[in-house]
């Protein structure tokens, strides 16, 4: 996977993050810098770290999979895509009320967020991707997102988060479909 693909993969994978963010910066009743950089690292360290562990996960079953390595990639990164798509279009609840944001609150957006990276990660070790570029690219990208996320939820509507998400899980389907074509097909 080149520079130009793991970039537009750590984009789709904080899109989930991104619109829990953004709708943290909507609903919160007061944003400072120092929660929209907690926000931030909540998301983006998360994301690095599921994606280490599904490496992990992943690479101990290699030698099991890798006659079918580029199919893993494609059904996992075809899942996640899809299952966000879904649950964007699924997701109808309109209704916004302020609140605080917790520790515990992050901390559960955070995971419930990353569960995708840690799918990404099983499909990187198929391919056998450097974990610790991939790992620390998905993380910051999603950092950096996610602050931009929060912002742009104060600045605007809600009504944006739904196409956020499901831009997001059809770039994680493109990426899949290219890894399959260009293993199944280019080598």
């Amino acid at each position: 996977m080149g520079w130009t693909e793991l970039i537009i993969l750590a984009s789709g994978l904080s899109a989930d993050a991104c619109a829990v963010s953004v709708t943290n910066g909507l609903c919160a009743k007061k944003i400072t810098v120092w929660l929209t950089l907690v926000t931030a690292f909540f998301f983006g360290f998360f994301q690095c770290t599921m994606t280490i562990l599904g490496y992990i996960l992943g690479s101990t079953f290699t030698s099991y999979i890798s006659k079918y390595d580029h199919i893993v990639v494609l059904i996992l990164l075809g899942f996640i895509g899809v299952k966000t798509i879904i649950d964007s279009i699924k997701d109808q609840d309109s209704k916004i009320v302020c609140v605080r944001i917790s520790f515990t609150t992050l901390l559960v957006q955070a995971v419930a967020t990353s569960i995708d990276a840690l799918a990404a990660g099983v499909s990187i070790s198929a391919v056998s991707g450097n974990i610790l570029t991939y790992s620390a690219v998905i993380g910051i990208t999603t950092f950096f997102l996610c602050i931009l996320s929060v912002l742009f939820g104060k600045k605007f509507a809600f009504v944006f988060k739904k196409r956020a998400q499901i831009a997001g899980g059809i770039i994680l389907v493109l990426i899949g479909l290219k890894i399959f074509i260009d293993q199944q097909f280019l080598q």
